[in-house]
């Protein structure tokens, strides 16, 4: 049996570099600083012998959302709102995207058939009355997940954890995932059965995040930095999403509150203008790619934070099995808060509500 982590199995490393944490932005958590300078170089490609983009194949087959291609979509008739909106939120908040990096992602991990399955215990830190239906016993979302006793969930409150098994076709997230005297608990999750024909969400009211979007298939991929491209959507959070009782799919749920005119459903989609020339713009070389991605695949909002952030795959597994972060490389010197810096918030566009959304 053979556990491989999704951002990188075994790292290769050129240079041991000194790990630089840095503020990043989670529900109640708003962390960003003063400017930056744009990056003279592209991140540094270090070698690798697992894709992340491989692993997740799962998420990324032909019917998920984070694969489609938006980029000759229609535009919502009030897009200009959603995008003053959303670009007033950045601006009031901190001024810049946060880059929740260091903490606040999830740890993806790729298992084998033979990776043992055990029953994750129900951490009722919500303190419900009830248990709900379906939660465990057979065929539950936390019953018989295939969880390496090793594995590390992201650092930071939100304790994410995606476990992928593309022997079996499944992928569970958990919220609050931890090993306690050698039980695995979480507070929150979800599994999605035949995954590799999903659309990329959580059935009903499971998944670990508050759209039941799955995180890890909008989490920007430690190889995707590395490849230099990002080949599919990426998550969004807002400060202020709209009611938690109007939500746009992919969204399964929200947990919004904003009432006004304009407010911004969980699981709208937003676009970067496809006539942007990315490459003129004076941004980091990561936020290129993202800003490239977005033209293509956009942005879908899925979840709330405390500043508008965009979210990478946790370096705690990887950092735990090797010593090294491996986004220390990719950001070549530059602090979460300085990446998305320049940003051009106001160049989105908003795409309708429930846009793609199935028939039948």
């Amino acid at each position: 049996m053979r556990t491989r982590l999704a951002g990188l199995a075994a790292v290769a490393l050129t240079t041991a570099l000194t790990v630089s944490l840095a503020p990043t932005a989670t529900a109640g958590t708003p962390t960003l600083g003063a400017g930056q300078r744009g990056l003279a170089a592209p991140p540094k490609v270090v070698a690798q012998t697992t894709s992340a983009a491989t692993t997740l194949n799962g998420l990324y087959g032909a019917r998920s959302v984070w694969k489609t291609d938006v980029s000759q979509a229609p535009l919502a008739a009030n897009s200009g709102a959603l995008v003053a909106n959303l670009a007033g939120q950045v601006d009031r908040y901190y001024g810049a995207a946060a880059f929740n990096v260091n903490k606040f992602g999830t740890s993806i991990y790729t298992v084998d058939a033979g990776q043992r399955r055990i029953d994750v215990k129900w951490d009722n830190c919500q303190r419900k009355t009830y248990t709900p239906r379906g939660l465990l016993g057979a065929g539950g979302q936390f019953t018989q997940v295939p969880i390496p006793d090793d594995a590390v969930p992201a650092a930071g409150t939100d304790g994410q954890l995606t476990i992928y098994s593309p022997s079996s076709d499944q992928l569970w997230e958990f919220w609050k995932a931890k090993r306690v005297d050698g039980q695995w608990q979480a507070c929150w999750g979800g599994r999605i059965d035949r995954v590799s024909t999903s659309h990329g969400h959580f059935s009903e009211h499971w998944g670990a995040s508050a759209s039941g979007l799955a995180v890890a298939g909008g989490s920007i991929l430690v190889s995707d930095a590395q490849a230099g491209v990002i080949d599919h959507a990426l998550s969004l959070q807002l400060v202020n999403a709209g009611i938690y009782s109007n939500w746009s799919w992919p969204a399964q749920r929200s947990d919004g509150q904003d009432r006004s005119a304009d407010a911004i459903p969980e699981g709208t989609r937003f676009r970067l203008d496809p006539s942007v020339d990315v490459d003129a713009l004076k941004i980091t070389p990561l936020a290129k790619m993202v800003a490239k991605a977005a033209q293509k695949y956009g942005f879908i909002i899925t979840d709330k934070g405390g500043a508008v952030a965009i979210t990478a795959e946790s370096p705690s597994a990887v950092q735990a099995a090797t010593g090294v972060n491996p986004w220390t490389s990719v950001m070549a010197g530059k602090k979460s808060y300085e990446i998305f810096k320049g940003f051009p918030w106001d160049k989105m566009q908003a795409l309708p509500k429930d846009y793609g959304k199935p028939t039948s």
